[in-house]
């Protein structure tokens, strides 16, 4: 309730405040940040002013370079599940370089499903790697076999 009353009259109640709305005496007059409204010498301020320029350039540095392992992450994953490639993903891969290392642990899933899939004789993959033709014959002479053994057998056929 604070945060709305404030919203609504702060601006209002500043004028009244600092005597006829004459703005904040220790800002410039750009409404900057100045060495005098911060207490400190000229000197310290542009020493504060470099450190604040240095500490958003690490920190924007850091937040690439994460954003950079996630999209390694993802095209990884993309790759593990056979999925299409992300346009974004790739060019936010080239501006980092080589910066971005997969994790240990993903690194060792993927390799691990890998090897799985290279040694599993799952059906699917018979299922791919078998002919046709032979299958289709065999089904044949199978049944063919079946109906003799049937009509040996049984009088009313």
């Amino acid at each position: 309730m604070a945060f709305l009353m404030n919203q609504m009259l702060g601006s209002k109640l500043k004028g009244f405040s600092d005597g006829g709305g004459e703005g904040d005496s220790k800002a410039g007059a750009d409404g900057k940040e100045t060495a005098e409204s911060k207490g400190m010498s000229r000197e310290e301020f542009e020493e504060y002013q470099k450190q604040l320029v240095e500490e958003k350039i690490q920190r924007d540095k850091d937040f690439a370079t994460k954003k950079a392992g996630r999209a390694n992450l993802r095209v990884a994953l993309r790759d593990k599940y056979r999925l299409p490639d992300s346009a974004q993903d790739s060019a936010m891969l080239q501006m980092a370089g080589d910066d971005v290392d997969l994790p240990e642990e993903l690194a060792k899933m993927v390799d691990e499903d890998e090897e799985e899939e290279e040694t599993d004789d799952s059906l699917l993959n018979k299922l791919q790697n078998m002919d046709l033709d032979t299958l289709k014959t065999k089904a044949q002479s199978t049944v063919t076999e079946l109906r003799q053994t049937a009509e040996e057998k049984c009088i009313l056929m």
